[in-house]
């Protein structure tokens, strides 16, 4: 049986770049949107369900699905995150609510729900950005995107402490991707969301130190 990585918005960019390069190293993947709809793959190791993450309810259902069937996963990416306030100078209260819903909220207890389903010796993956380090901060934009990795970090770290023994976990900031979280990555970015996804992979089959915070475009780890 194929080993099963499970990653949250998986329908576009760095999240389907993933789903994409894991399958064809043999993983089954379970993939979410908010739709519940990924793009076509020629392939059955691709499975599509939905998840909203500012969503109890959604975050449930696809846990109790993952019970009903008795699936045990190997690897936990998540990827899914928004960032509406990249390249603002204030934060701006909706947008702040929204951002740490679904980076910081969101993430928190749909992988709280989801720990139950991970195999002993599995990995738990952050999509984290060097923007959420405190050491490295030293602009004044993107107040909520900023914060809301900053606090998935420490998040990190408690559940580094929680596991250490039975399953990894790590951040990973995934390099300045093109991708249309901000009109300035689908501009200027440098790497593709193949190349990023690439790198996390790499780095996640490798054998990491569980607790690390790594940069995949500087192949360094990051300061938290």
């Amino acid at each position: 049986m194929s080993k099963i990585v499970l990653i949250t918005g998986a329908s576009r960019g760095i999240g389907f770049a993933l789903a994409q390069q894991f399958i064809d190293k043999g993983f089954t993947v379970i993939g979410t949107s908010r739709t519940g709809v990924l793009q076509k793959s020629p392939t059955d190791k691709l499975i599509a369900k939905k998840l909203n993450l500012p969503d109890p309810k959604s975050r449930a259902q696809l846990a109790n699905w993952l019970a009903e069937n008795e699936i045990k996963v190997d690897i936990v990416v998540n990827n899914a995150g928004i960032g509406p306030d990249l390249g603002g100078e204030k934060p701006e209260e909706e947008s702040y609510k929204a951002t740490f819903e679904v980076n910081t909220t969101g993430t928190v207890f749909f992988t709280e729900l989801i720990l139950p389903h991970i195999k002993e010796g599995g990995k738990v993956i952050n999509i984290s950005s060097k923007m959420g380090s405190i050491e490295a901060c030293g602009t004044t934009d993107s107040v909520a995107y900023r914060m809301s990795k900053a606090a998935l970090n420490m998040y990190t770290k408690i559940l580094t402490n929680r596991l250490e023994g039975t399953q990894k976990v790590a951040a990973i900031h995934p390099g300045w991707v093109r991708t249309t979280i901000s009109e300035s990555s689908s501009k200027y970015a440098p790497l593709s969301t193949e190349e990023s996804a690439k790198g996390i992979i790499e780095f996640v089959m490798g054998d990491f130190k569980t607790g690390t915070f790594w940069n995949v475009e500087a192949q360094e780890m990051i300061g938290w």
